[in-house]
């Protein structure tokens, strides 16, 4: 296998348990309601104080017009256009709400519009949201100016008005191209209206495209799931994610449709995510986090060599901004110490805009002790290596003395040949690379609680 990764029955059995993804830590399961409008409102005022420094900014578009049935994702189910309409309405009286409050920091080096599927909007509905953006921030140049299209539902139309609107990444849905497991899924998608989508998107000037892919979906196989990787790697796409199929029927409701002996077993999964990891590679692709894979070329490769790739609620970046503001229900901002979630309700969402109020549900304040092992975890997380003289000017800690439980821990895993642990270094071999959410998981002292209730998917 390629980097030298050589998978036993002992890891898999050892380390395939439930974990978090860490696109945050604390994790959401840490959310509560101790934080709403007020204290967005505080954390606004104290992000606005830093004037010479970018933000992040997501917008929710949550609209669908029919559910996949592997979606863990926040979604609304509709045909009726004119929801979605008022919805962007609310949404920009949101934008408004919240440029209020930061009258003296309005730059931006990341803005993403995510889903739910965003070209489920008509492209004039994506031009007028995009001017109320761009009326109250300033989209810096080089800014990453991303969104997540549908290759169903996204026209040519669409494509036109997002390079109009200078966006110039996109991510494509595809998961697996196999019929039997579309058909499971309830995601029918064909190959040649992908394939043509994809084309125009190159000959309009979209330098930076990426394909989404699942792994451990029901009905996979080795064989299908090589056809739809070769497939994908004959695009020839700037990165690619190859996901972990998340089954969380506790959570996600129309994953009901599935049943736990309709799942691959541990084994089988991870069969297909080497498959697809020995294909990447030997196509030329870099192995980036934990499940991304981009050209070496492109700039995530180059972040991750140089040890400065960053991790948010939008993914793997390279655009890091000391802040993140969200629109859009259910959306999640991380500024100045706190996560804040907006409300899920669309009714009681749209009833808080409308009052003129922050529409925030719940969210988190972080401890010093949150900030110190949110960066070790996300250091890595994201590039695989963790520098803890660094950690220690930083924080102000003896990095040995305060992680010595945690370092104690991490000795099995320096037996099985995951990391390399060093006085000034934690670096993470390529097999260590596989079980990275189990490293992270050694850091995250939340979990030594437990819980007997099912909260998060499995690590392989």
């Amino acid at each position: 296998m390629h980097d030298d990764v050589r998978l036993t029955a002992e890891l898999l059995r050892k380390h395939d348990k439930p974990g978090p993804r860490y696109t945050s830590y604390p994790t959401a399961v840490e959310f509560n309601d101790s934080v709403g409008p007020d204290e967005y409102a505080a954390r606004l005022a104290r992000s606005d104080a830093q004037a010479g420094e970018p933000l992040s900014l997501y917008v929710h578009l949550p609209f669908c017009q029919e559910r996949c049935t592997f979606c863990g994702c926040f979604v609304t189910i509709t045909k009726r256009t004119e929801r979605a309409t008022d919805y962007l309405a609310l949404v920009q009286r949101e934008i408004d709400l919240v440029a209020q409050h930061l009258p003296h920091r309005r730059s931006v080096a990341q803005f993403h519009l995510g889903g739910g599927t965003p070209t489920y909007h008509t492209p004039e509905e994506l031009l007028r949201l995009h001017q109320t953006i761009i009326d109250r921030f300033e989209i810096l140049p080089g800014a990453e100016v991303a969104i997540e299209v549908d290759p169903r539902i996204t026209t040519h139309a669409h494509v036109d008005a997002l390079r109009s609107m200078g966006f110039n990444r996109l991510s494509m849905g595809v998961q697996d191209f196999t019929p039997e497991v579309q058909a499971i899924i309830n995601r029918y998608q064909d190959l040649e209206q992908t394939r043509s989508l994809y084309e125009y998107c190159r000959a309009q000037g979209f330098g930076s495209i990426n394909i989404d892919l699942i792994y451990g979906l029901p009905l996979q196989t080795p064989a299908t799931f090589a056809s739809s990787l070769d497939t994908v790697i004959a695009m020839r796409p700037d990165r690619i994610a190859l996901y972990s199929f998340a089954f969380v029927p506790w959570k996600s409701g129309n994953q009901r449709t599935m049943t736990e002996d309709m799942m691959l077993p541990p084994e089988a999964k991870l069969e297909l995510y080497m498959l697809g990891r020995e294909k990447f590679t030997a196509a030329g692709y870099r192995v980036i986090g934990m499940d991304h894979f981009a050209l070496p070329s492109d700039e995530m490769a180059r972040a991750q060599d140089a040890h400065a790739l960053h991790r948010n609620f939008m993914g793997y970046t390279v655009k890091p901004a000391t802040d993140s503001i969200a629109f859009g229900v259910s959306g999640i901002g991380d500024l100045q110490g706190a996560y804040v979630q907006n409300l899920k309700d669309h009714d009681a969402y749209g009833a808080a805009v409308r009052a003129g109020k922050l529409p925030i549900l719940r969210g988190v304040l972080l401890s010093p002790d949150d900030e110190l092992r949110r960066h070790v975890i996300l250091e890595l997380m994201c590039n695989f290596h963790l520098d803890l003289r660094a950690v220690e000017q930083r924080f102000g800690i003896d990095f040995a003395i305060y992680f010595a439980a945690e370092l104690a821990r991490l000795r099995d895993d320096v037996a099985y040949g995951f990391v390399v642990v060093t006085p000034d270094a934690i670096d993470v071999s390529p097999l260590g690379r596989v079980f990275i959410r189990n490293l992270c998981m050694v850091f995250d002292k939340y979990l030594r609680a437990g819980t007997d209730k099912p909260v998060f998917s499995r690590t392989i």
